[in-house]
């Protein structure tokens, strides 16, 4: 059982910020005293990192580029060249959605737009899919849809629930090279279904790319409607506050200026060097206390607010796809990262609670707490209680719970859940990645596990087409997968998936299963 803090401990272990109104406890986490002239060396490293960012050097050595979007909401501290463009950026997202709800800006057939499907993946989709769910309601000027994945059921879902509104539907296609497969099928998935309801579907797109890249040529080939150059020098999980974020938020009607403004004033708070009175340094100290400096433990994200249930995964990119890194900065294998998922509170009492209290004690938790529960006056469920009531004592119950049995956590307030706000958190955490990736020396801002990860989805689709291939060959002759493996040179294993993928998804592959995967027979039947 652990101790609860005095009532010193926990004073010494708030810190309130007043603009923003942001408060961050982490009392809870039994940081010793020590620990922080222990690792004075690799906070000041942690801290020079974030200075080497904001000034614009090259810290993402990898790929050679500098790291920006502290600059996004700051634009005086950019490169004098680059400030222009960020004003001017907002200024042209600002124009274009005011454009498309003032009914300035009409499809072909001279109609006002009002639906908006946006094709993305990552931080293409995450971040505008967090900021739409969290701020908006019924009044929303557009309706939202989202292209994803490369899931056709899911393509087909919302396709459907577009039906014939596809004629007033305006899309944004988002992807900085754009050649992402994925943001790519999306794109043609989308292009098929507007040709098909016979419309022109330049005439409804918007590309949101680098300049000159592939998808900027395709827009510009074929007369998209519209252009916003994404930059360099902004990763996908960090580009909320970018034009990634910044035309769809819009677009729904979202106040980008209070969104940016909260950024940029959490951003301003933790600049300094006091360490005692900087959210984002003392938040990336905690983590790396928790995890022994090596992600030990897990991160357990639990917002009491229905409207950031997708915070989590929205986290889970931004922290897992920054840290989770093989080497560091000095080529040293060093296997780091932090693993992240959550729920929202008081759902995950009800659903995972029982092993973070009793269970491992593998992970920290975060608990992030909206203390004005409700904008109308609402009804009292007890006598003198109400519904945010409960909702606020279960977040208080549940900390405790945990911390009475040796689980940390960090809890995270605000007063109200808003545009400025949520700018305020996704700063927060921004900054906090930035401070731990410091403190572990590791480059946070490259992702080569995604791109393994593409080019061995690239090589599969390689075997795919020669076993369709092999299998025209066999003369219709029942085929096993080791067969099929050795005319081509590929594994076998391999092959068995993409010849059952086939029979799923091609009518005129069969197959004939065995007693085992090397029994199974497989045949192409042509007329």
């Amino acid at each position: 059982m652990s101790k609860d803090p005095t009532w010193q401990e926990f004073s010494r272990n708030l810190l309130r910020y007043s603009d923003p109104d942001l408060w961050l406890d982490f009392s809870r986490m039994v940081i010793p005293a020590d620990y922080f002239e222990e690792h004075a060396g690799t906070i000041e490293r942690a801290s020079n990192e974030m200075q080497r960012i904001e000034a614009g050097e090259l810290v993402n050595t990898d790929e050679g580029r500098m790291v920006g979007h502290y600059w996004l909401r700051t634009p005086s501290l950019a490169p004098e060249a680059l400030e222009a463009v960020i004003m001017r950026n907002i200024a042209e997202v600002k124009a274009f959605a005011s454009g498309v709800h003032q009914g300035e800006i009409l499809t072909p057939a001279e109609k006002t737009f009002q639906h908006l499907l946006v094709i993305g993946i990552g931080g293409s989709a995450l971040g505008p899919q967090l900021a739409i769910d969290a701020l908006t309601g019924t009044d929303i000027p557009m309706s939202i849809h989202f292209f994803d994945n490369t899931d056709p059921d899911g393509i087909d879902r919302i396709l459907a629930t577009l039906g014939e509104k596809l004629d007033r539907t305006l899309t944004l296609v988002i992807s900085k090279s754009g050649g992402t497969k994925e943001t790519r099928n999306g794109m043609l998935e989308a292009k098929t279904a507007y040709e098909d309801a016979g419309l022109d579907f330049g005439s409804h797109a918007v590309a949101i790319t680098a300049p000159k890249s592939k998808l900027d040529q395709v827009a510009g080939e074929n007369n998209w409607m519209g252009r916003f150059a994404m930059d360099d020098w902004v990763g996908g999980r960090t580009s909320i506050t970018s034009v990634v974020g910044l035309v769809p938020m819009a677009l729904a009607g979202i106040d980008i200026d209070e969104f940016i403004a909260g950024a940029a004033a959490t951003d301003a708070k933790t600049r300094g060097s006091d360490i005692q009175d900087n959210a984002a340094m003392l938040m990336a100290i905690a983590w790396h206390h928790a995890g022994k400096g090596k992600g030990n433990k897990a991160m357990v994200i639990l917002p009491y607010k229905d409207r950031l249930r997708l915070l989590s995964s929205y986290l889970q990119q931004l922290v897992m796809e920054s840290i989770g890194k093989e080497l560091d900065r000095n080529s040293q294998r060093v296997h780091q990262g932090i693993t992240v998922f959550g729920n929202k509170g008081s759902t995950d009492q009800h659903a995972y609670v029982q092993q973070l209290r009793d269970g491992p004690d593998n992970f920290f938790a975060t608990f992030i707490e909206i203390r004005k529960t409700r904008s109308t006056a609402g009804i009292e469920v007890e006598p003198g209680i109400t519904t945010g009531d409960y909702l606020e004592g279960f977040l208080r119950g549940t900390r405790q719970a945990l911390f009475e049995s040796g689980r940390k956590s960090i809890t995270i307030s605000i007063p109200c859940l808003n545009a400025y706000y949520l700018g305020c958190l996704v700063a927060l955490y921004e900054r906090a990645v930035s401070f731990y990736a410091g403190l572990i020396n590791i480059n946070a801002y490259h992702q080569p596990g995604v791109e393994a990860g593409k080019a061995a989805a690239g090589e599969f689709l390689g075997i795919l087409s020669q076993v369709e291939a092999q299998l025209q060959e066999s003369s219709q002759q029942p085929v096993s997968a080791e067969e099929i493996a050795s005319a081509i040179s590929a594994d076998p294993e391999d092959a068995f998936h993409a010849l059952w993928h086939l029979a799923a998804n091609r009518t005129a592959v069969t197959v004939k299963p065995g007693a085992n995967p090397t029994e199974d027979r497989f045949t192409l039947v042509t007329e």
